[in-house]
């Protein structure tokens, strides 16, 4: 992979990240519940993926790495995108963006829009992440490709079960105003948002070559980094776990005390 293919790959992905959220802007503002915007990234950066991995880029025939990066893209896209999109339909907005909307007041559509094409900018990493794994010049199925396939795997498995057992949890009338402490969220407060980080470490196995063969895979890095950074300091953990205090009280402070809030660990005494 030369430098030029590499910085058109970055400027092509950019384009359709932009395009994605603004399309995402757009929906929130004829719906008017930005639970959307969560529905249409996940769609659309897995799009992005999936048609990165499978171009190509010297005009040779489609490669297995392609393939199965391509695969993980969609399959990704699909289980995390049908998940929002049901819970969006049962909601009439997303309390994390509603809380900002109610902030912004009358500039909300400026902020909003700003806010979407700042999210388009984040995901760079993760879109262009899959494009490295697909083209990294290797021949045939080596290890890497078991290992991250297996890491996809358990990835895409356990948000998929993390996920389940919240909603499981909040369809039962009995738990309302409650705390879902059981499976996976014993031992982790979100353990979808781990999960779906752990998803990631999939893509920078399969770019990272140790010898020196493809130097844009360490790029790959950035991808996982990124998504962490996102979902514990960002856009995930602080605003959710803000929301839950306002409205839960003690017993999320309880929670919190007794339970890691990323990791999964043991359950702490919570006194």
């Amino acid at each position: 992979m030369t430098s030029l293919q590499a910085f058109a790959a970055l400027v092509l992905i950019a384009a359709a990240l932009s395009a994605t959220m603004t399309g995402a802007w757009l929906i929130w503002r004829q719906t008017g519940n930005s639970g959307w915007v969560d529905t249409v990234w996940t769609f659309g950066l897995g799009l992005t993926g999936a048609v990165s991995a499978l171009v190509s880029i010297d005009g040779g025939a489609l490669q297995p790495r392609q393939i199965i990066v391509a695969v993980f893209a969609a399959v990704w896209a699909a289980r995390l995108g049908l998940h929002i999109a049901t819970r969006t339909t049962k909601i009439s907005d997303d309390p994390r963006y509603a809380d900002l909307i109610k902030g912004w007041g009358k500039d909300a559509p400026r902020q909003m829009f700003s806010l979407l094409q700042k999210q388009a900018l984040v995901s760079i990493p993760l879109a262009f992440a899959m494009f490295l794994a697909a083209h990294h010049p290797v021949a045939g199925f080596d290890l890497r490709d078991a290992l991250a396939i297996l890491i996809m795997a358990i990835a895409v498995a356990g948000e998929g079960l993390a996920d389940w057992q919240l909603q499981a949890f909040k369809s039962n009338p009995a738990n309302k105003g409650g705390i879902n402490d059981i499976g996976l969220w014993r031992f982790s407060r979100h353990p979808n948002y781990f999960f779906e980080t752990l998803g990631w470490l999939a893509y920078p196995i399969l770019a990272v070559d140790l010898t020196g063969g493809n130097p844009w895979g360490f790029a790959a890095l950035a991808a996982p980094a990124c998504m962490y950074w996102l979902l514990v300091y960002v856009s995930g953990i602080p605003p959710l776990e803000e929301h839950m205090l306002r409205t839960r009280g003690e017993k999320f402070r309880a929670y919190q005390r007794r339970t890691n809030a990323f990791f999964p660990g043991p359950v702490r005494n919570a006194s």
